[in-house]
């Protein structure tokens, strides 16, 4: 027999095994699926009910990548994941053709001007540089890999002028001085992993004139790492400031006032995507972490649903102060809108005492988060368009809306989002999110199960592995500096000289009917519909019309 003939009956003998093992294990699936007692199709159909649980199992990714539009899918469509990613990675957000929005749909517009700003006349930091790197796509084959290269570029900042800045508790003994409108919102060290903190920290370090804001599990060295301004969130649990006992250590929250990257506190009341306190798994929680949060290893933890160091309006503000008195720094609160008079009796407080938050940071209910529960996530919270205009109108109501800045968020990922929030009543907007997915975010949603497969939402060191730190960092910076050209793209277009002068007369709304309602006129009526004496900002005296639902969607 030669060597042929015996590779052959070999291969042959090889394939009757494995003929005959694939046919035992199909049997002996049937067998076992008719007996189980859990899944009624698999008992009756056995090999049918597997393929159907199969399809059903990658029925997601087959959504995300065949079957939705680029306007479907939740909770951001393909082209928002798109806009995202280009301009992070190739540092550009422009596009071919026409735009995708449906203009039949209602929606909000930015009203252009006539003679729109020039270049030249932007009141902008011209000094401010930044060294980044991008990636410059030269082919793009249908069955191989695209062919980039990346290149450093040297680009403007897009920093509001000195005179522009805006300033956070000016009366506080260390004012927190911004020069850009854009910072990150709320992302625990823990809910994230160590590469993506640090990679987002170095980022937006990067970009300038950013801030990041830790979360509520506390200070992490990784959110330090790069060197950016730091927003310290304080939640119900105390993460990161609580002695043995739970309750705060105001020695050590002297310490953390004491790094110089803590511009200021906040105080976490809620979240538009969950108004109760966090939760992580036992699995998440490494002894690290347990030291940064000051809590036991390998144990879930929960925040409270409110912190038991107050309970109402006057002892809230009270600990304010105390913080404010502790760590001379500015100290604001996180909280979610929820009807017409939820803020009234804080705003009231503070004007009747002088006392209260430097800055409010208002979540929207489309907001993000690592985990929570549907029927927190879908209904619980006004959506940011409508939660704004509530918070701006009773602070204008009570004369106090000077003494406080106001951050917006809720999926304010794009120029014109911001601007149209900045127009409502913004000072600031946070993003989350937007920045998650320039680190590598593909949104599997699975943020809660710490087996995030590109590293970003997990504590995993083998899934970390897909994050390269000195590379998405550059993707942060670039996604953070478009996001601000854009907003003085926006601005010049609207005749102004910087996104700080956004104003409700340069936002109009159009309903479905080609109707146009100014954006003064809704907030007019949200004013009455709160009782406001004060008439808003640049308003103009005009009649009211029927106002449409705040909550609209920019598409």
């Amino acid at each position: 027999m030669n060597l042929a003939d015996f590779l052959i009956i070999l291969g042959s003998v090889l394939l009757a095994v494995i003929f005959i093992i694939f046919i035992s294990f199909l049997v002996y699936m049937m067998l076992f699926d008719r007996n189980q007692k859990s899944h009624s199709i698999l008992r009756n159909y056995p090999l049918l009910g597997r393929i159907r649980y199969f399809f059903e199992k990658i029925g997601p990714e087959m959504r995300q990548y065949w079957f939705n539009s680029d306007t479907e899918g939740r909770p951001f469509s393909r082209e928002d994941y798109e806009h995202i990613v280009k301009s992070a990675k190739y540092s550009r957000d422009v596009v071919g053709f026409g735009s995708k929005r449906d203009f039949e749909e209602e929606g909000f517009f930015i009203r252009n001007d006539m003679f729109p700003k020039l270049t030249e006349e932007l009141k902008v930091d011209r000094k401010e540089k930044v060294l980044t790197k991008k990636y410059i796509l030269l082919k793009d084959p249908l069955f191989m890999q695209r062919e980039e290269k990346r290149e450093d570029e040297e680009a403007l900042a897009y920093l509001l002028d000195d005179e522009e800045a805006v300033v956070i508790g000016p009366t506080t003994k260390h004012p927190f001085i911004l020069k850009g409108q854009i910072g990150m919102s709320a992302m625990s060290y823990g809910s994230l992993g160590d590469k993506a903190i640090t990679a987002l920290s170095e980022g937006l370090a990067l970009g300038k004139g950013s801030w990041m804001n830790t979360g509520e599990g506390g200070l992490s060295p990784y959110h330090l790492k790069g060197g950016v301004d730091i927003i310290m969130q304080i939640g119900p649990g105390l993460f990161g400031i609580r002695d043995k006992q739970g309750a705060v250590d105001w020695e050590e929250l002297k310490k953390k006032s004491e790094i110089p990257q803590i511009k200021a506190f906040e105080i976490k009341l809620a979240q538009g995507a969950k108004a109760r306190g966090g939760h992580i798994d036992a699995e998440k929680v490494t002894p690290e972490i347990a030291a940064i949060r000051k809590v036991e290893p390998y144990k879930s933890i929960d925040s409270p649903n409110r912190f038991r160091e107050f309970s109402d309006v006057p002892s809230i503000c009270e600990f304010i102060e105390k913080i404010r008195h502790h760590t001379g720094k500015p100290v604001g609160m996180k909280i979610v809108v929820g009807s017409n008079n939820s803020v009234e009796e804080l705003v009231k407080y503070m004007k009747e005492t002088g006392k209260g938050p430097d800055f409010i940071t208002v979540d929207g209910g489309e907001g993000g988060t690592g985990a929570s529960y549907q029927e927190l996530i879908d209904s619980v919270g006004l959506p940011i368009k409508s939660a704004l205009p509530i918070l701006v109108a009773t602070l204008q109501k009570y004369g106090v809306r000077d003494r406080v800045k106001i951050i917006a968020s809720g999926k304010l990922f794009t120029p014109d989002r911001i601007a149209i929030a900045l127009a409502m009543g913004a000072d600031l907007v946070n993003i989350a999110r937007g920045f998650m997915i320039t680190v590598g975010c593909i949104q599997t949603l699975k943020c809660q199960s710490n087996i995030c497969p590109v590293g970003v939402a997990t504590t995993d060191p083998d899934l970390q592995k897909a994050l390269v730190i000195d590379e998405k960092k550059y993707r942060t910076a670039n996604y953070l500096i478009t996001l601000r050209e854009g907003l003085f793209r926006l601005a010049a277009a609207a005749g102004l000289e910087s996104p700080v002068h956004f104003k409700p007369q340069h936002v109009a709304y159009k309903d479905d009917k080609g109707v146009v309602t100014p954006l003064a006129d809704i907030l007019r009526e949200v004013e009455q519909q709160i009782g406001g004496d004060q008439k808003l900002d640049n308003h103009r005296e005009e009649p009211l019309r029927k106002s449409p639902p705040l909550g609209t969607e920019l598409v």
